[in-house]
């Protein structure tokens, strides 16, 4: 699926596995549907985001029940070298929190 509605195209500073870490971080009770339809992709590609942030350590994922909680590790540290040596709790705290409400053409 493609950002096709963004202005100036459709690329976007932020990958599919950091939106998909903030939302978990947000929710981390959320069903992966919903977090497909925040982050407009499939469930499918969701579900292989998950398993690769399970896989790396940046996440962990505990059955409570029918339904998964996702514990996220905010001292794992960014996996390119450009970003050696800072960890996830920055982008939490930059991010995690709920966003701001849209603004709409009157308010810019």
């Amino acid at each position: 699926m493609r950002d096709e509605g963004l202005p100036g195209g459709a690329w976007t500073f932020l990958t599919s596995h950091a939106r998909v870490l903030l939302a978990l971080a947000r929710d981390p009770e959320v069903r992966l549907r919903e977090v497909a339809e925040t982050c407009v992709l499939t469930e499918r590609t969701v579900q292989a985001i998950v398993a690769d942030l399970e896989q790396e350590g940046y996440l962990t994922r505990v059955r409570n029940g029918r339904r998964n909680h996702y514990r996220i590790n905010p001292g794992a540290t960014f996996r390119h070298p450009a970003e050696a040596g800072r960890d996830l709790a920055g982008l939490l705290a930059l991010f995690a929190d709920d966003p701001p409400a849209p603004r709409t053409p009157q308010q810019s």
